[in-house]
């Protein structure tokens, strides 16, 4: 079976930014163990598997498809920069005529539509709720979202942008830490500095996931889903713009809309077309 698959780095416009996700197209069906075996050759933080839904659909016209991921070791519920990258390629890469694509996902219906400077995601929100913090680390918060068990926890104020950037963390101790499997997660945030940037952000972050494989994601759209709403109450923002601190980095823009849905958006830089033997 050959299939074709791209490699995109999201939320970025030049490549080797951002983060890379591996976007495979399905033009028939594939057994489970193939999905991760898949995964695991491509070795990013996430790959993607888009599905047409029906035997007469197909990737230049159709506005619908199942679409799924999977890190190197498991399948997840909801990933933002892949879903980014899938559009990308749909649209950019194959020429889908539409201007709105819909995913159906463990997350439900996820849509992306086209943008001038981008491609915009349509996510769901998820709130989060305090917790006790434990220790004499300088936290200004700690948060809890159930719906996707990931921890976040906002630095002090005091810190600025280049604490977080070089904030070492031993992620290989972390899932002996935290092993209630209530936590799949850590997000380290920091609010922005408005003045001192330019271009300003309102907030900042890092994203840690070594208990679903992921050491350290680049850029997390899915994360945003959850940051989006904090930083928008304690900013009393609707619109904002934030910029993932990894080695690589990358930029969104987060606006949260009436009917509880929030809007991502960022470019993509396709790096990789080929095909998979499989």
């Amino acid at each position: 079976m050959k299939l074709p698959m791209f490699i995109a780095d999201a939320f970025t416009v030049t490549a080797f930014r951002g983060n890379p996700a591996a976007v495979c197209l399905l033009n028939g069906t594939l057994d489970e163990d193939t999905h991760q075996e898949i995964a695991r050759e491509m070795n990013l933080s996430e790959t993607a598997f888009i599905k047409k839904l029906q035997p007469t659909d197909n990737f230049t016209q159709s506005s619908r498809f199942g679409l799924r991921w999977f890190t190197p070791v498991s399948e997840v519920p909801l990933c933002g920069h892949a879903t980014l990258a899938s559009a990308a390629v749909l649209f950019h890469k194959i020429g889908n005529t539409n201007s709105t694509l819909t995913f159906v996902t463990l997350s439900g219906e996820l849509k992306a539509r086209r943008a001038d400077d981008g491609i915009v995601l349509d996510f769901p929100l998820y709130p989060t709720f305090p917790q006790v913090a434990i220790g004499d680390t300088l936290v200004q918060d700690i948060r809890y979202s159930p719906d996707t068990r990931n921890l976040l926890v906002r630095l002090s104020d005091s810190y600025n942008r280049s604490f977080l950037e070089t904030l070492r963390v031993n992620t290989e101790t972390l899932p002996q830490i935290e092993n209630t499997v209530k936590v799949t997660g850590l997000i380290l945030t920091l609010k922005g500095e408005p003045g001192g940037q330019t271009p300003a952000y309102d907030f900042y972050s890092r994203y840690f996931a070594p208990w679903i494989g992921v050491a350290e994601d680049p850029v997390t759209g899915s994360t945003h889903t959850i940051l989006g709403p904090y930083w928008s109450e304690q900013l009393g923002k609707k619109e904002m713009r934030a910029f993932q601190c990894s080695r690589r980095g990358g930029r969104l823009d987060v606006s949260l809309r009436p009917d509880g849905r929030v809007d991502l958006k960022g470019g993509v830089a396709v790096v990789l077309e080929g095909t998979l033997a499989a």
